[in-house]
């Protein structure tokens, strides 16, 4: 049976990391079969080009760039914002091709409010030393499989799943204030420039609320991730929502895909090999 596809005027991602062992790509992917967007902007981390591997590129990471990839072809509006993740990018801000279009930050009119999208690692103080950056990202991705073997431990034994990464930066107060002073500080840049909304991603955390300062106020919002949050924002009638993956039974209960055909594996095959550019790139950049 063909699910129908709720229509949405504009969806926003960001830190997929498609390419880690932490990225839920099969329930992305599930997500995009129960959608028709108007338009989609991917801000930031989407692909992780810190720890891009070859050896490691699932058939469901290449079907969330196959999805991407389909939008684009159907004419919907794709903006791609670079984030610390996929920075290598930023050489090429403002390549066009068709439907897409790569930048750094965009500010777009929406039913006549003003809205700034961009990543938000500029905020983070952490990037200023790449390679700690790096360290940590790599460091995150093993805590996140190691936490994927202990839930299935404890789903066995009839127990409730637990976030290690969650539980850590909400017991650690440096983290909550590093959530807290990146919220206010591009809600402050934000109010500055004039906007009524502002959009992030960066920081995992999924959230809409107003922010305010001496000088204003502002709507800030967070799409949060695909790693542990499975969030997504979407706009619809002039509101901005926080879709969440989990409360979604239609997207989790979607039949499994029948097994690829030999010529769908061999296009799978190609898209690998052409993808396989960016081991390169990176190698050059380092």
């Amino acid at each position: 049976m063909k699910t129908e596809k709720r229509e949405v005027e504009i969806v926003v991602l960001s830190d997929i990391h498609l390419g880690t062992y932490g990225c839920h790509a099969k329930e992305l992917h599930r997500y995009f079969k129960t959608i028709k967007p108007k338009m989609l902007i991917l801000n930031g981390d989407i692909i992780d080009i810190w720890q891009f591997n070859k050896s490691y590129f699932p058939k469901a990471h290449m079907k969330v760039v196959k999805d991407i990839i389909s939008f684009i072809s159907s004419g919907i509006p794709v903006y791609y914002i670079t984030g610390n993740h996929d920075d290598m990018l930023r050489r090429f801000t403002d390549f066009e091709m068709g439907s897409f279009k790569l930048v750094n930050k965009l500010a777009m009119e929406i039913d006549g409010k003003r809205h700034w999208f961009f990543h938000g690692d500029v905020f983070d103080l952490s990037m200023t030393s790449p390679w700690l950056a790096k360290l940590g990202g790599k460091s995150y991705d093993y805590l996140i499989l190691l936490n994927r073997f202990i839930n299935r431990a404890l789903v066995f034994f009839g127990r409730e799943k637990v976030s290690l990464s969650k539980t850590i930066k909400d017991s650690v107060k440096k983290a909550v204030k590093f959530v807290s002073d990146f919220e206010q500080t591009a809600a402050d840049h934000a109010i500055a420039q004039g906007y009524d909304y502002v959009i992030c991603g960066h920081i995992h955390k999924p959230f809409i609320g107003t922010m305010q300062n001496n000088f204003g106020e502002v709507v800030y919002l967070n799409s949060g991730d695909w790693i542990e949050n499975l969030t997504t924002l979407e706009y619809n009638e002039g509101k901005w929502t926080i879709y969440d993956f989990h409360t979604d039974a239609i997207a989790r209960n979607l039949e499994e895909e029948p097994q690829q055909t030999e010529a769908e594996e061999q296009s799978y095959q190609s898209l690998i090999e052409e993808f396989n550019f960016l081991t390169t790139v990176k190698a050059l950049t380092k």
